[in-house]
């Protein structure tokens, strides 16, 4: 990351940045029953009420992504991209912003995203496959697949760049956890309002937009 870049600000992927939850793609794939139990889990644990890490590996049990499913979920994000992230993102970047993406999703199915909206950097976890493309695994020690593990990575981006300002927005209560080790949260509720991050952001708004004068004085 170049020196230039002293201000960072971090961008929640599923129903922040695209409209769809990557997850809930994957178990489109396994069937309609496995699809209503993970979409039932993730709701729940972005509404924090049940841990993170009590699903994640149990999530991917279930669906058993394969190379080409994470591949489609890939393109499916930029098929449902908030309509103004490309803009806004650009604008962030030219006021010498860097964005970075920070998520729980799977590295290989942001990608695709984070190139089309022109983001180097992407936080988020890796899948292993088999080498004939079936699921074998996970980053299994990255922090977002556990409650608490934003806050971490978040942690560990001061101390390799010393950035003068950090601010951060998301949906979910995964982001609100990191509000404490932030210059600002900014809840998102384009997609789904969590009535927990409403509550307790900085600030919260429906346009990403929005963005570009709430943090003009930072």
């Amino acid at each position: 990351m170049s020196r230039q870049y002293n201000k960072i600000i971090i961008f929640d992927c599923d129903s922040t940045l695209t409209s769809i939850e990557g997850v809930d793609e994957l178990a489109r794939v396994a069937g309609e029953e496995a699809t209503q139990e993970i979409e039932k889990m993730t709701a729940q644990a972005m509404e924090g009420k049940i841990t993170l890490e009590s699903i994640f590996a149990k999530r991917l049990e279930i669906i058993q992504p394969t190379i080409d499913s994470v591949s489609e979920v890939g393109k499916l994000y930029i098929d449902t991209v908030e309509p103004s992230a490309k803009q806004v993102i650009s604008i962030l970047k030219n006021q010498s912003w860097t964005p970075i993406i920070l998520s729980g999703g799977y590295r290989q199915a942001i990608k695709p995203l984070a190139d089309y909206l022109d983001i180097e950097f992407i936080e988020a976890v890796d899948l292993y496959f088999n080498e004939d493309g079936s699921y074998n695994d996970f980053d299994r020690n990255y922090p977002s697949t556990r409650s608490g593990g934003k806050p971490e990575v978040i942690k560990s981006l001061h101390n390799k760049y010393s950035p003068t300002k950090i601010v951060a927005v998301g949906d979910g209560v995964s982001d609100l956890e990191s509000k404490p080790v932030l210059d600002m949260f900014i809840g998102f509720g384009r997609y789904t309002v969590r009535e927990k991050v409403k509550q307790e952001a900085d600030y919260f708004i429906t346009d990403l937009q929005e963005i570009l004068s709430l943090i003009e004085n930072l």
